[in-house]
């Protein structure tokens, strides 16, 4: 059976250790040098950064996030064997790992190390998906001949470069679809590396829960445990007809994944759906004009990601967290889609003041999303404000005294609330 030492990367025949260097890490299956769809996660990626950052928090429980009220981002994996985890509130975190080393997000610096992932990437292929900062597909078919190595052996020497580099480990999931792909690079972190053969896909599926589904969160869990379906073979057992009828054109989408079937391509233009932006408040905030003022500048920030991705959006949302933890969502569609921040206001503020009841908020969040290219934006002379085009020009001229001088050169007064 092929296998691959994931140390010194030497290929060989099964064996518990590597022969060339002695190391334990090794890994084999019999489609190891034939498959060539994969997926690289990080390992807790911000909080990595951070300890290649301060090599002294090695060995110590990292939290990333910040705040009474706020919630973590992020963790290592140290600090999860505490039970701290993801969006956990800041408090029942700090219940859990006293003696964790808490630091402030820095995403100027997470996308700066992300771009040297993706040029790593890129030496071994074009075809790179990014899902965020600190995952992607790459679609690996075809680049052999160019490397002279295996999709497996290239994508075992990414993450070593990764880590010896940058100071951030990754796992790696490869099999023969993006689905199965993804699913396999979750098996064994952190510096995890599994594969999942084609001849496999069927045992393997056959008793995991429908929920290793994307898309199939808590409503559409409980709708498949209404029909009996709870794993993989479950869903396998109905007819593709009989699950279209049930669920729509998600019925006909579980049937070709219950049988590892995924025709989606790695695709290096993938959209953006949406943009976004939100904050956590230290204190729940029940005031109109403070939370205005919040509101401003998260208008500014989603604006300011539209206008470097040179698009536009038709719809603003509004978020809201309770204090009880409920969250309210409020969506206005507009006739011309935008991407100044000034619009997004104008839209998201009727909506805060109608929620205002409903307070105090503990978070407030602006988005923006049936998303357009930028030339399609804000094309239209308002007649009913024929003042828009004026405050239009004015924001385009901030974006460059910004640009030139630095973001904190000009802000409204809104933004001092």
């Amino acid at each position: 059976m092929p296998a691959l030492c994931r140390d010194c990367l030497e290929s060989f025949e099964t064996g518990r250790r590597c022969p060339a260097c002695g190391s334990p890490r090794v890994l084999s299956h019999p489609e190891l040098f034939e498959l060539s769809i994969a997926h690289m996660d990080c390992d807790a990626f911000f909080a990595s950064v951070h300890k290649a950052m301060e090599p002294e928090l090695a060995d110590k429980p990292v939290i990333v996030g910040g705040g009474e009220r706020g919630v973590v981002s992020t963790c290592c994996y140290i600090a999860r064997l505490y039970g701290v985890r993801s969006a956990m509130p800041a408090f029942q975190a700090r219940k859990l790992c006293p003696e964790a080393v808490w630091v402030k997000p820095r995403h100027d610096i997470y996308t700066h190390v992300s771009r040297q992932i993706r040029e790593m990437m890129e030496e071994l292929t074009p075809s790179i998906e990014p899902l965020s900062l600190d995952e992607a597909f790459l679609d690996m078919t075809g680049t052999a001949r160019l490397h002279h190595a295996p999709p497996a052996v290239m994508l075992a020497r990414l993450v070593r470069r990764m880590e010896e580099e940058i100071g951030v480990s990754g796992s790696i999931g490869l099999s023969h679809c993006k689905f199965l792909a993804k699913v396999a690079s979750d098996l064994e972190k952190p510096r995890g590396f599994s594969v999942i053969g084609e001849a496999e896909t069927l045992d393997f599926l056959s008793d995991k829960p429908v929920s290793l589904i994307w898309g199939v969160g808590a409503v559409t869990q409980q709708a498949l445990s209404r029909a009996g379906i709870r794993t993989f073979s479950d869903l396998r057992r109905w007819d593709r007809k009989a699950l279209h009828d049930r669920f729509g054109k998600q019925g006909d989408r579980l049937w070709h994944l219950a049988r590892g079937e995924d025709a989606r391509r790695v695709s290096s233009r993938s959209p953006v759906k949406s943009i976004s932006n939100e904050t956590t408040f230290q204190a729940d905030i029940g005031a109109l004009d403070a939370l205005q003022g919040h509101a401003w500048r998260l208008a500014e920030k989603v604006s300011d990601r539209a206008k470097d991705k040179e698009l536009a959006g038709r719809v603003v949302t509004l978020k809201l967290k309770r204090a009880d933890h409920k969250i309210l969502t409020r969506r206005h569609a507009l006739e011309e889609p935008t991407q100044l921040a000034q619009r997004i206001y104008a839209e998201a503020a009727p909506l805060l003041a109608q929620a205002l009841e409903a307070g105090p908020f503990r978070l407030l969040g602006i988005g923006l999303s049936e998303l357009v290219p930028a030339a399609m934006a804000d094309l239209t002379q308002d007649l009913l404000d024929p003042k828009a085009s004026t405050r239009a020009a004015a924001e385009r001229a901030t974006d460059a005294i910004r640009e030139r001088f630095g973001k904190d050169a000009i802000f409204k007064g809104r933004s001092i609330r």
